[in-house]
């Protein structure tokens, strides 16, 4: 094989490699959901939980609600849990679901299907998503602050603020690092508070998800969706000025991609296909 023949093989593969990933809808739920913004599968009872706004993302308006679906799209419960404001990120952990509403962090019992409180954070700006360590350990995004928030002894109370962090929203929590998505992937050591940036260029990241093999599949609002290769971002679906890619979860095992289309009134689900 000459020098000429042995580039064009290598861009041919590389090529491959990059559209080896696909995604296939599956499944699509739209009755009676309004403004979906964020879902997550709990693997314990195989529901999906999805927050539903109702109105403006900024309005205190009393509309959000809380829907359950099953694994096959299917709505279990439209008003699991009503009577929130524009309820955003969520996360489980010991049988609560943390749910972020605009300046309070909502817990709700899943086994009791009732809020059981509200942790107010009097200047908030944008409390946009949540995730849970394995030890328990509650984040928040203050998204429009530029903060990161951590629920203790009752109370948020300031966790991390840096000149890296610029409009945060998606986190995920694993192994003594929390991941935060804005426009990269930053990792952050949760005892040193050591960030190190992991992808670079994401184009605003709304749910960020971490898969089996270690890499990410994350979302932009707009309507994009994105697998990461290392510090490689491959695009997976564009629906760009059709509908939005809110705050997407990932199912292991099944690799499901669930992703709430917001102003589409609509939660889809796509196969991961590798």
């Amino acid at each position: 094989m000459n020098l000429r023949n042995y580039f064009l093989f290598l861009l041919l593969g590389f090529g491959l490699l990059s559209n080896a990933q696909s995604l296939t809808k599956v499944w699509s739920t739209s009755d009676g959901l309004k403004t979906p913004e964020s879902a997550l599968f709990d693997a314990k009872s195989n529901n999906i939980y999805v927050t539903n706004i109702d109105g403006d993302a900024s309005a205190k308006d009393g509309n959000g609600f809380i829907s359950i679906l099953d694994i096959d799209g299917k709505i279990k419960n439209l008003h699991w849990v009503t009577g929130l404001n524009a309820p955003k990120g969520q996360a489980i952990h010991d049988g609560n679901l943390y749910v972020a509403d605009i300046d309070e962090l909502v817990i709700i019992s899943l086994k009791g299907a009732k809020i059981t409180s509200k942790v107010k954070l009097p200047n908030a700006k944008f409390l946009n998503d949540v995730t849970a360590a394995e030890d328990g350990t509650v984040f928040v995004t203050d998204m429009r602050d530029n903060k990161i928030y951590v629920l203790a002894n009752g109370k948020l109370n300031l966790w991390l603020e840096d000149k890296l962090i610029n409009n945060p929203n998606g986190l995920w929590a694993e192994k003594g690092k929390l991941y935060i998505g804005t426009e990269k992937i930053i990792q952050a050591d949760l005892k040193t508070k050591e960030l190190k940036v992991l992808a670079d260029n994401c184009g605003g990241i709304d749910g960020l998800e971490k898969m089996e093999n270690g890499d990410f599949v994350y979302s932009n609002w707009p309507g994009r969706i994105f697998v990461t290769k290392g510090a490689e971002s491959i695009k997976l679906l564009d629906t760009v000025d059709k509908q939005n890619t809110a705050d997407i979860d990932y199912v292991p095992g099944k690799k499901l991609v669930i992703v709430p289309t917001f102003s589409g009134n609509s939660v889809d689900a796509y196969k991961l296909n590798q």
